[in-house]
């Protein structure tokens, strides 16, 4: 079964969202606690705090390459946002945490700097996003493949 894609664009902003059957506390540590971002995502050196600078591990790019990254907002157990800069571009990302009755939602927004390239951005953050997922789950990370070029089409017609 391929996955569907289901970010939206809301002006330069690529809005993603995955739902938690977990407490906001647990998906709070899926996003910043280094042993449990190795899982998905990377694992990540430094101090985590705000104005901070820390190197996160990119676990599923080619090379397994570290990346700076700025810690420009963390409320616990509420939001993080992040920034980089890499010569794919600059990356601004603030991720939410919202908990109802047990259920956390994950609002995931990239701020772009403009969407010429987002055919190829979606893709890639369903793919990390269900990689969070399966992590979460005990399953597999998702084959990479299945995302990109597949999911290509539909987010250029975002624009």
């Amino acid at each position: 079964m391929s996955p569907t894609p289901a970010g939206r664009l809301f002006g330069n902003d690529l809005v993603l969202t995955r739902t938690f059957r977990a407490p906001v506390a647990d998906v709070w540590a899926s996003l910043t606690d280094p042993e449990r971002t190795a899982r998905w995502f990377g694992p990540w050196q430094g101090e985590g705090a705000p104005g901070r600078t820390i190197k996160v591990q990119m676990v599923q790019e080619e090379g397994d390459p570290w990346v700076e990254m700025t810690i420009e907002a963390c409320e616990p157990r509420q939001r993080l946002a992040l920034s980089a800069v890499d010569e794919y571009g600059e990356w601004h990302l603030d991720l939410t945490l919202t908990e109802s009755a047990g259920v956390t939602e994950l609002r995931f927004t990239q701020h772009l700097t403009g969407t010429e390239n987002v055919g190829e951005t979606g893709p890639g953050w369903e793919f990390y996003l269900d990689a969070l997922v399966a992590s979460r789950e005990g399953a597999p990370v998702p084959d990479f493949s299945d995302y990109f070029p597949a999911m290509k089409e539909y987010y250029e017609s975002l624009r």
